[in-house]
Formats: structure tokens, sequence, C-alpha cells
């Protein structure tokens, strides 16, 4: 039993729309700010569900699922012109594929030496797809960002369960704020400067931290943002059928979405505040999942998830620092390109900008949209091929 009647599909997406607007009012707050929106929003979420605000399951949940999810990729990629990334930000971009190959590596390893079978049930899902698909999963968030993970949920199926899933999201945002905390104490420890060259010769845009919103929003560009954003869905979901291979609709809904965004570039004025609304639409997914946790359950598979997590963060950071070292790159190159793979277009710009490096704001935000772009085709290939 729940205060709102499961029934009722409007007042489930407005009690979302409200603990978003809640999350955002806290991220400004001391602790929201280190603990980051998401992590606020799926909190709510997982009390209110739990204190009988919200029920666990309903029609408005799936509502989110179905309209939601494939909106946020056109959403957040219609930033992602790719020729700007080798143009403006090419060192950056190769310690960010150096970050990539970290995040493989680690999710490989963790899969590895992890016994991750007993979650098979509560996931519903073969116990032989399971590695793959949680592989594919943490992969893709952490080459992402919070679109990609939705897609590889949905992908793989993980996301049936919200138990799972909503587990599976509260640790990859809590170790995410926690990483986040160790990149910005990074500089501070002189040996392990000492490693890198300096390197602050300034790119030509200095001054990035309006990159991704750039443009003027208004109600026509939201409009069109969202009008093309379910164009793309569309014409995609057509194209899968066409060809009779659903399996491939988030992959074609990611290329589709940045070739539009690399071959027409000024789809980011057109569209302006589409990344804006992204983020909106994302904390209304992330309260959808959160709600249907319970958090016995939660806490009975959370344990095997921070072990997964911690052990992919230390192979990824392991990775960036030392082939970084090797290839030479400068340590404000490699902290906002594992920033960007980890936390996302958001965070990169914003710690750069804050530690002094405007030379890195934005590259931060160019290879956060490349992380976005690459996310979910590793994820699935990782699904697909293991």
């Amino acid at each position: 039993m729940s205060l709102i009647d499961p029934n009722n599909s409007m007042a489930i997406i407005a009690a979302l729309l409200v603990l978003s607007a809640l999350a955002f009012a806290l991220e400004n707050t001391w602790l929201g700010r280190r603990l980051t929106g998401t992590v606020l929003i799926i909190a709510l979420a997982v009390i209110a569900a739990n204190v009988g605000l919200i029920p666990h399951a309903s029609a408005g949940y799936d509502m989110i699922f179905t309209f939601v999810v494939p909106l946020l990729i056109p959403l957040f990629l219609m930033q992602a012109d790719l020729r700007r990334v080798v143009r403006e930000a090419p060192r950056t971009a190769a310690a960010f594929f150096i970050a990539m190959v970290g995040t493989v590596a680690g999710v490989l390893l963790a899969v590895a030496v992890l016994d991750l079978s007993h979650l098979a049930p509560a996931a519903n899902i073969a116990v032989d797809r399971l590695e793959p698909a949680i592989a594919g999963l943490f992969a893709s968030t952490y080459i992402g960002g919070s679109v990609n993970y939705a897609a590889l949920g949905e992908m793989t199926g993980l996301s049936a369960d919200r138990a799972f899933f909503a587990a599976a999201t509260a640790t990859d945002n809590l170790f995410s704020a926690l990483f986040l905390s160790l990149l910005a104490g990074l500089p501070a420890l002189q040996r392990l400067a000492r490693w890198f060259p300096t390197r602050d010769i300034p790119d030509p845009v200095t001054d990035g931290s309006q990159l991704v919103e750039s443009a003027p929003i208004s109600a026509q560009s939201l409009c069109w943002a969202l009008a093309l954003a379910a164009f793309i869905v569309v014409a995609s979901d057509a194209f899968v059928t066409v060809i009779n291979m659903p399996s491939l609709r988030y992959i074609v809904l990611t290329v589709a979405s940045v070739s539009i965004a690399t071959l027409l570039p000024r789809v980011r004025e057109w569209c302006a505040g589409a990344f804006s609304l992204g983020i909106v639409l994302s904390f209304t997914f992330f309260a959808a999942i959160a709600a249907g946790a319970d958090i016995a359950a939660m806490i009975t598979v959370a344990p095997i998830l921070v072990l997964l997590v911690l052990i992919l963060l230390t192979v990824h950071l392991s990775v960036v620092l030392t082939l970084g070292h090797l290839l030479k790159l400068s340590l404000p190159e490699l902290i906002t390109a594992s920033n960007a793979a980890i936390l996302g277009a958001t965070t990169a710009p914003a710690l750069a900008a804050a530690k002094g490096w405007q030379h890195q704001v934005t590259p931060g935000i160019l290879v956060g949209m490349l992380g976005y772009a690459l996310g979910t085709l590793v994820g699935a290939a990782l699904f697909n091929g293991l």
C-alpha cells in the first residue's frame, strides 16, 4: 500500500517530477555538491517508496521506461559533433581512449574474479548471460553515463528487476561521487604529479563552461529538441523493424544521433536546451528505477556490486595513470578524461574549472560527449561478445 494509488499514472509522474526538483534543489547544498544530484534522486525515491509515499510498481513507471529512455539518447547526443573532438581536444581525446581501455579492463577483471551466479534468479536472466550483461552495463556507464546505462539496462534485460537495477544504480552513482573526490585530490600528491609532464598550453577556446548550451534556450528550441529526438527514435525503430533486428535498437539510435550532430553541427543551436532537458528526464528515470527497490532486497545484492565497482575503478585509474605516464600526457588531461568517462560531460568541465585548468574545460565537455556516443556501443559489444 502507498499514499499514491499505483493506478494513478499522472500522480506517479507528478511525484517523480517533485522528487527530481527536490534533488536539484538539494544539489546546491554542501552535502549535495559532494553526493551529486543523481545520488540524491535515487536516495529520495528509495526512501519515498519504502515509507509508503509512492508504490514500488506502477504503470506510471512503465511509461517512463517506454517513452523517456529512448528519448534520452538523442537529447544528450545533439551536442556530439565528433569533428570538434579531433579539432579541439586531441590530447584529451587520447587520454579518454586510455580511460575507456581502463574501464573495459576493470569490468572484465571484476566479472572474472567475482561469483555473480547467485544474482541470476534476482535479475531474471540466464546464468550464462549474466556476466556479459553486467559487464556491458557497467562498461557503458563508466565510458558514457546515465543515458548509456539506461540503454544497456533495457538491452540486457537487467532493468526488468527493479531491486537489482536500483542497487546497481545506487552503487554506480555513489562510487562515482567518491571517485570524483579522489580525482580532485590527485594533483596534491607531489610524488604522483612528478610522474607527468607539465603542459598548460591553452586551447583556442579557453572558456567552454557554457559550451553545452551555448545558444539561447527558448520554447522553440525545446520544442525542436523534443521533436527531433522523437523523430530519431521513430526512424530508428522503423529501421530495426525493417531489418528484423530489434536488438540493435539502441545501437542504431546512437549512430543516428551522432551522425546528425556531426553532419549538421547547427543542430545544437536549433535544439538549444536539449542537454538540460535530457538531464531532467534522466532524473525521472532514476527515480522510477529507485522506486522499485525494496531496501532489504537491495542490501542482499549491493555487497557483490560494491566489490565489482571497487575492482573496476581501481583498474581504471591504474591503467589511466600508467599508460598516461608512458605516453607523456599531463595529469590535468588524464584527470579530465577519467572524470568524463566515469561521471560524464557535466562534471569534467566543472572540475577542470575548479582546478584552474581553463584549457581543459572545453575538452572535458567534448570527450564527455564522445563517451555518450561510445558507451552504448562498447557496452553492447561486451554483452554480445562475451
